[in-house]
């Protein structure tokens, strides 16, 4: 069975950009919070090896 263009669910809204902006990190626990920034330490320390390497 094939369907037709009639019967095609419309594409969603895009969602504005207004709204998308202004997000919150919310951090609860201090594991979430230990493994946030360690995240961005290890993405600082990857940015200098791979500085350093080249």
């Amino acid at each position: 069975m094939t369907k037709n263009a009639s019967t095609r669910a419309a594409p969603p809204k895009p969602y504005p950009a207004e709204k998308a902006r202004g997000g919150e990190i919310i951090l609860k626990t201090s594991l979430q919070r230990w493994v946030f920034m360690a995240g961005l330490a290890g993405a600082v320390l990857l940015a200098l090896v791979l500085a350093f390497v080249r």
